[in-house]
C-alpha cells in the first residue's frame, strides 16, 4: 500500500513501518548525541567555528529529526495528537534556536557558559522533541522486549539532553585541574580570545571564568532536581525494578566509551556523572514502597543523598586513583559537591517526584502488555 498519504495522527499504522520511523528517530538522536559530545570538548580545545565537524555531525541528525517530524505531520503514521503537536513544537523551537544562537554568538563572542538563553532553548527545543517520540513509541510499539529496550533507549537519550549543560563544569573542572598541574587543553587561540572578552591576561582567573562560570552549587542541584527527576519519569514508565538504574547506567557507559575516544585523540576529557547511576538505583528502590506520596518522599530523600555522597566520593576516590597514576591531582574527579546545597536539591527533588506521582494518579499509563490502538495488526 502507499504510505506517503495525507492523513490525521492516530492513524492505524502497519508495525513495520511503525518499526522504522521509530528506528529512524533512533538513528537521529544517537548523531546528536555523538555530535553534542564531541561539541563540548571541542568548544574546550578550538576557537569556536560554525561549520565545525562536532555541529555538523549534530546536524545531520537535526536534518532527519526534521524529516520525520514531516512524514509524522503530513501522513498521521505512527503518533497520536499529543506525541505529533510535542515532537513539532520541539522541532520548531530548535529551528528557530539555531539563528538566534548563531545571531547570540556573533554579538558576544564566545557565550561562555552552556546556559545561555539561546542554548536553553536548543535543549527544550530538544526535551518537547524527545518527549513526543518517547510518547509515541510508549502508545504504539506492542508488548514486548523490544517495546522496554526501545523505550529506555529514548529516555537515556531524554537524560542526555537534560544532563547536556551539566557537562560545562564535567569539562571545567578538569581544565583548572590541568592548569593548576602545568597543563592546558585549549589552544592558544581560544585562550587569547578568551582572555581578550573578559579584559584579563591569560592567567588563572581569566581560566576560572572560562571554565567553571556559574556557582558550584547549579551542578548538585540541578542533577538531582533535574536529572533524577527524569529517572522517576523513567521507572515510573518502564514499570519494572531496575528501570531507572539501567537508563542511568546506559548514558553513563556511553559518556564512558565516549571518554577515551576524545582522550586518545587530543581533545579534553570530561568527568563522568557516575553517580547518577547511584541514584537511578535508588530511585528503583523507594518504587517498592506502594503509597505515592510516601515513595515520593524516602525517594526524594534517600536519592538526593545517595547522589551526593556518590559526587562527593567520585570526587575523592577518582582524584585519587589519577593521583597514583600520573602524579596529578583531580583530573579524573568531578565538580565541587557543594553539599550545603543538598537540603534545597532534595526539596526541588521532592516536588518534582509528587507532581510526577500526581500526573500518574490522573492519568495512569498503559501497562506494559497493554494493545495500541495505533499500530495495525502484522500480517503475514
Amino acid at each position: 500500500m502507499p504510505y506517503w498519504t495525507r492523513g490525521q495522527a492516530g492513524r492505524e499504522t502497519p508495525h513495520d513501518l511503525f518499526r522504522v520511523l521509530y528506528f529512524g528517530w533512533l538513528v537521529a538522536f544517537t548523531l546528536k548525541l555523538l555530535g553534542s559530545a564531541w561539541d563540548v570538548s571541542w568548544h574546550f580545545k578550538w576557537l569556536r567555528d560554525d561549520l565545525a565537524p562536532p555541529h555538523l555531525l549534530n546536524s545531520a541528525g537535526t536534518a532527519l529529526a526534521l524529516a520525520l517530524t514531516i512524514i509524522h505531520g503530513y501522513t498521521g503514521y505512527g503518533v497520536d495528537k499529543a506525541a505529533l503537536r510535542l515532537i513539532q513544537w520541539g522541532t520548531g523551537i530548535f529551528l528557530v534556536a539555531v539563528p538566534l544562537d548563531l545571531i547570540n554568538h556573533r554579538v558576544n563572542g564566545l557565550d561562555i557558559t552552556s546556559w545561555s538563553p539561546s542554548h536553553i532553548m536548543l535543549y527544550l527545543g530538544t526535551f518537547f522533541m524527545i518527549a513526543g517520540v518517547v510518547r509515541g513509541w510508549f502508545m504504539g510499539a506492542p508488548p514486548g522486549r523490544e517495546r522496554v529496550v526501545v523505550l529506555g533507549a529514548f529516555l537515556a537519550f531524554f537524560l542526555e539532553n537534560v544532563h547536556f549543560p551539566e557537562q560545562h563544569q564535567e569539562y571545567g573542572i578538569l581544565s583548572i585541574g590541568a592548569w593548576d598541574n602545568g597543563a592546558v587543553y585549549a589552544e592558544p587561540i581560544l585562550l587569547q580570545f578568551a582572555a581578550d572578552q573578559m579584559g584579563r591576561p591569560v592567567d588563572r582567573t581569566m581560566m576560572t571564568g572560562f571554565a567553571l562560570p556559574v556557582p558550584d552549587f547549579l551542578y548538585p542541584v540541578y542533577a538531582v532536581v533535574v536529572g533524577v527527576a527524569v529517572l522517576v519519569v523513567a521507572r515510573m514508565l518502564i514499570g519494572r525494578f531496575g528501570g531507572a538504574t539501567l537508563v542511568a547506567a546506559a548514558y553513563v557507559g556511553v559518556r564512558t566509551l565516549i571518554w577515551p575516544l576524545l582522550t586518545y585523540t587530543g581533545f579534553p576529557p570530561s568527568a563522568v556523572p557516575f553517580f547518577l547511576v547511584v541514584a537511578g538505583l535508588l530511585v528503583d528502590v523507594a518504587f517498592l514502597v506502594r503509597m505515592p506520596a510516601v515513595r515520593a518522599l524516602l525517594g526524594a530523600a534517600g536519592a538526593t543523598a545517595g547522589a551526593y555522597v556518590a559526587l562527593t566520593a567520585q570526587n575523592a576516590v577518582m582524584g585519587g586513583v589519577y593521583d597514583v597514576l600520573k602524579g596529578q591531582e583531580g583530573l579524573l574527579g568531578a565538580p565541587p559537591p557543594a553539599t550545603s546545597s543538598a537540603v534545597w536539591a532534595g526539596l526541588g527533588l521532592l516536588a518534582g517526584w509528587l507532581v510526577v506521582e500526581w500526573v500518574a494518579s490522573r492519568r495512569r499509563p498503559r501497562p506494559a502488555g497493554a494493545t495500541s490502538p495505533v499500530i495495525a495488526p502484522v500480517t503475514p
